[in-house]
């Protein structure tokens, strides 16, 4: 009985061992010199092409969208912040998804830099630093995606029910509270992946929730499949509702036109750019519970698209804050109020203080 446990323990130990080496050629993904043994040195070279443009995309991002993108979302927190008093239940979730996207784009120097996406990283990454990296970027990407769903069906209650108050500021900022516990509780099973990983003294329960396939299948079903349905269901409805005039239309209560526009293009927008990186992560579950990819066009390939995928992905958090700057009307405005502010102090301005003295009077 007790060699029968040994023998069982060790396949245990051996199958981990494996797992965490297989992370680690997952983590340093830009990898060809498995291509030296081929008889034709051309898929070694294209390999290399392939990781060329992928880097020097990455590099542009680094250089044009993530400093345009961090320093927009950050301006659209801010002034939404200090104009509370004028935030509408659109600005509470744009606001939100701005705050993902800050999260996103300081990641984006540490993942697009570091040896997952480059043959020249300038750092080295280990297990800790990859999975706070995957959390960060799990729990930012739900948050993104459900924000983005529910501001359609608030948009649709708006529409249907102005004064009812059920989409009102109020009730949003405690929506969007859940939306961060929902995700964080999600990324959860990627916050085991990285505890079995470390710890050897209960092996058996661990290599059972030791499963990155699962997790994976996990995030594509939560982050994308299901906001996928809602939108979908939410589009339906507004559509119904706008080909249906009722009085309600003539309600001066009801959102501005613009954001219909801005809704559009929010959707259209983040499914576009997040709807490669959940294919490549369903293509790459599938692929690892079938078994290895032997065939290494396949395999250059899908790292390919997995590194472009993910690239798009983080090109979100630089899309949407100009999104939201040029086709929401009110947000000149409170920018140019949050200027004057900041220039005039909290004494006010001059003409300010004429105006109220004017009134006063």
């Amino acid at each position: 009985m007790l060699n029968a446990k040994d023998r069982i323990t060790r396949k245990i130990v051996e199958k981990l061992v494996t797992r965490r080496e297989d992370t680690k050629v997952k983590i340093t993904m830009w990898h060809c010199e498995a291509f030296n043994s081929t008889k034709n040195s051309e898929n070694q070279h294209l390999c290399h092409d392939f990781h060329l443009v992928l880097f020097i995309f990455s590099l542009l991002y680094l250089i044009i969208c993530f400093p345009v993108g961090f320093c927009y979302n950050a301006l659209l927190v801010l002034v939404n912040l200090c104009n509370k008093a004028t935030m509408t239940m659109p600005d509470v979730y744009f606001v939100n998804i701005a705050i993902a996207g800050l999260i996103i784009s300081a990641m984006a120097p540490m993942y697009l830099l570091g040896p997952a996406n480059t043959k020249w990283a300038i750092w080295n990454i280990n297990n800790e630093v990859y999975i706070t990296l995957l959390i960060l970027f799990n729990v930012s990407s739900l948050v993104i995606m459900y924000s983005t769903t529910l501001l359609s069906l608030d948009y649709y209650i708006e529409r249907a029910l102005p004064r009812t108050y059920m989409s009102s500021v109020y009730n949003t900022k405690h929506v969007c509270g859940f939306i961060w516990g929902g995700a964080m509780l999600t990324s959860f099973s990627s916050l085991l992946f990285y505890v079995c990983n470390h710890v050897s003294t209960k092996i058996i329960e661990c290599s059972k929730m030791q499963n990155k396939e699962a997790a994976d299948a996990i995030m594509v079903f939560i982050g994308y499949v299901v906001p996928a349905l809602a939108v979908l269901y939410a589009f339906v409805l507004i559509l119904r509702i706008r080909h249906e005039a009722t009085p309600l239309d003539q309600d001066t209560g009801r959102l501005d036109p613009s954001m219909h526009r801005l809704l559009i293009a929010t959707v259209c927008t983040q499914f576009t750019l997040w709807t490669p990186y959940y294919v490549t992560l369903l293509v790459n579950t599938f692929i690892n519970v079938q078994g290895k990819l032997t065939d290494e066009n396949y395999i250059r390939i899908l790292r390919f698209m997995k590194g472009l995928s993910k690239l798009l992905a983080f090109s979100s958090s630089f899309v949407m804050p100009l999104l939201y700057r040029y086709i929401n009307k009110n947000f000149p405005h409170k920018l140019r109020r949050l200027l004057k502010r900041i220039h005039c102090g909290n004494q006010g301005c001059s003409h300010e203080r004429t105006v109220v003295q004017q009134v006063m009077t």
